[in-house]
């Protein structure tokens, strides 16, 4: 059997688990199975339990590790990109110190007061030892309180904002550095754009790396706006306290760094309560950031702001307007810092002003007057006071310079005057009888006529039907002439009608035109500046010139100034009496649209003005020797308040031999008593010429 090479049959394996047992049998014990080579593992395709389910989720891992890193690249690759963009579009880094502006212009009075400025204040740089070391505590500790911590991004105090304004569901808390802030104020814009914010950043680190800690400061509390049009805290101190930035107290110094939020909002000046109340959230920032303690919070708060503002009271602003718009007149003034010394009687300013506003709050209120002008000036044209308004922050519109409006019988003085100038007087009489020139036909106030009456008395009681026979007379284009080289620039129509004042001026205009009746017939410009000086006194213009010439003859002068005082002491201005020698003249428009009170004495013109915009609201019966009379009575005794009374200025009278051969009235065409045919062709000569030549 050995030798047998008969092949085997194949061996079988069995599983233990086929084979057979019979039911009495126990369980039989396997045996072991063969080994066999070890196979490599495969992954499965599902997830299962127990330590086959590791290897999966370690694959996931490696590749969003790797997605994660590959992301994180290109956002790294975009944000260099984006930040390489707009750092090509920075503004000139070197440019820093160059101040860009506009040119401030102060507004002085007579006697030195500042009433208004334009432009940008800057105040005099201060090193930060300098200043008050409390403005800068409370700038610190309301706007940056990390500023010493961080490198010009404040990481925690941003995230604190952003928390802060989540849970208020509103951006209430702002996470700006004050190096932040520089650099937008210095380079940028305020536009809230993803630009502005990345250049910012980028500004702001550059001016971390370039300068201390102090410098960052210094530069910003000397460049920011604090509101009024002032930069930085020495321009700001004085516009507000008048103190310089060096002697700020603990609560002035609250009250500028609360005004970094909003200057305009909470300005002491604007708004007193709404200061108040955001300069104790500073004063608590403080004892916050451990600058000062509540004690001396408390102390500050209860009698700082007695005495913190020194708000003066605003006035003057409709001249400082006025005097703004000549400014290019006057010589090589624009684009620089400029101190404007001006004409401006502070006080009488403001007289003038509350007494407008009473009038209109009161009297006329009642009247259905809204609105009025008024304008006082010195007989050489120096405006000392010129209200436009009742108010000013309601309106701007200046009714002293811009209103164009009919004068009524306050331009009669001119239709006299040329008659004056052609040899008529005051005793010369006229008839008050019905008129009719064409369709017209000019009446009365009263509606009554009183037949021959003296150019004296036609003029005290404003006689329309002996105005326009005057103007007939002498003819419109010479009283038109004869306005206009007393100071009328405004077109005037050369018609009957413009004896009655129904062409349109203003008030400044006919009062300047009213000096020359006061000043012994000299005409002049209305002029609101002796000179200009930069902010070291350096004179850069003065006035020069004194006026036109004599514009007026002295007898005509004599004449006019005997009439316009018979308005005030027996005519139509009677409530407008001084206790000195006064002269002037009524006006009132058809309808009560316009009632004006013009007049002067040896020191003072002024006019008054009262009306309302619309035209088409008329005044009740509010004539010129009423409510205006007052309000120019009660002006210029304020005026005139600690000066003698003096005469009005007028020539030396003429000898009786020489006012002879000026004429009289029996020589006047359609005066009562005859004609001059000699002076009627003289007349006619003379309006040819001038139609010709012009005067």
């Amino acid at each position: 059997m050995a030798n047998d090479k008969r092949p085997r049959p194949p061996t079988l394996t069995l599983d233990p688990s086929d084979r057979l047992v019979s039911s009495a049998d126990g369980p039989a014990a396997a045996p072991p199975p063969p080994r066999q080579p070890a196979a490599p593992r495969r992954a499965r395709k599902s997830g299962g339990g127990g330590g086959q389910g590791r290897g999966p989720k370690r694959s996931w891992l490696k590749r969003l590790v790797l997605w994660g890193v590959t992301a994180a690249i290109w956002v790294g690759v975009g944000v260099a990109g984006l930040v390489a963009w707009y750092a090509m579009d920075l503004p000139d880094i070197d440019g820093m110190t160059t101040t860009t502006r506009r040119p401030a212009v102060v507004f002085q009075s007579t006697n030195g007061e500042t009433f208004a400025t334009f432009g940008d204040v800057y105040g005099r740089p201060l090193e930060l030892a300098e200043m008050a070391p409390t403005i800068a505590q409370a700038v610190i500790a309301t706007e940056d309180r990390r500023f010493y911590r961080h490198f010009g991004l404040d990481v925690w105090g941003l995230a604190r904002a952003t928390v802060t304004n989540i849970r208020a569901g509103r951006v209430v808390q702002g996470g700006s550095t004050i190096t932040q802030q520089l650099a937008k104020n210095l380079f940028l814009t305020p536009d809230r754009t993803l630009k502005r914010k990345v250049q910012e950043l980028l500004m702001a680190l550059w001016l971390e790396r370039r300068f201390t800690k102090e410098q960052i400061l210094t530069i910003y509390l000397n460049r920011v706006y604090l509101g009024s049009g002032t930069f930085g805290v020495d321009a700001a101190a004085k516009r507000y306290f008048d103190v310089s930035a060096s002697r700020l107290d603990l609560y002035q110094s609250a009250v500028l760094a609360g005004l970094l939020k909003a200057p305009s909002r909470y300005s002491p000046l604007n708004d007193p309560e709404a200061s108040h109340k955001r300069t104790l959230d500073v004063l608590s920032n403080m004892v916050e950031a451990g600058f000062i303690d509540r004690r001396d919070a408390d102390l500050a708060a209860l009698t700082g702001a007695a005495r913190a503002v020194k708000r003066p009271v605003p006035a003057g602003r409709y001249f400082a307007d006025w005097v703004m718009s000549h400014l290019s007149e006057m010589g090589d003034v624009q684009g620089r810092d400029i101190v404007v010394h001006t004409t401006l009687d502070l006080g009488l300013q403001r007289k003038a002003e509350a007494d407008l506003k009473a009038m209109l709050d009161g009297p006329g209120a009642k009247a259905a007057a809204t609105q009025g002008a008024v304008v006082v000036m010195a007989p050489d044209g120096a405006v000392r006071a010129l209200v436009g308004g009742r108010d000013y922050d309601d309106s701007q519109f200046n009714r002293a310079t811009q209103a164009q409006r009919q004068p009524g019988s306050s331009f009669k003085p001119f239709v006299y005057l040329a008659a004056m100038e052609q040899g008529l007087t005051p005793s010369d009489t006229f008839d008050d009888a019905p008129i009719k020139l064409g369709n017209w036909k000019p009446g009365n106030y009263n509606g009554k006529f009183e037949g021959p009456v003296t150019l004296r008395r036609a003029f005290a009681q404003s006689t329309n039907t002996v105005a326009v026979r005057l103007i007939e007379e002498v003819g419109p284009g010479r009283v038109v002439n004869l306005a206009h080289k007393l100071g009328i620039v405004s077109e005037l129509g050369r018609e009957a009608s413009l004896a009655l004042g129904t062409s349109e001026t203003n008030l400044l205009e006919l009062t300047t035109a009213y000096s020359a009746f006061a000043n012994g017939g000299y005409g002049v410009q209305a002029f609101g500046v002796e000179a200009v000086t930069d902010p070291d006194g350096k004179v850069l213009w003065s006035r020069q010139g004194e006026g036109f010439g004599k514009v007026i003859s002295d007898q005509a002068l004599l004449h006019m100034q005997e009439m316009m005082s018979a308005v005030l002491s027996e005519g139509t201005g009677k409530g407008a009496r001084l206790d000195r020698p006064a002269a002037g003249k009524t006006g009132t428009t058809q309808d009560y649209r316009d009632a004006w009170f013009m007049g002067f004495t040896a020191d003072y013109v002024a006019g008054v003005w009262l009306g309302n915009d619309d035209q088409r609201h008329e005044m009740k019966k509010v004539t010129g020797g009423g409510l205006p009379a007052t309000l120019w009575k009660s002006v210029m005794t304020a005026a005139h308040r600690g000066l003698p009374a003096r005469p009005l200025a007028v020539p030396e009278p003429i000898p009786s031999a020489a006012a002879s051969t000026e004429g009289t009235a029996g020589e006047w065409p359609n005066a009562t008593s005859g004609s001059g045919p000699i002076r009627a062709i003289g007349n006619a000569i003379d309006d040819l010429l001038n139609s010709i030549f012009g005067r």
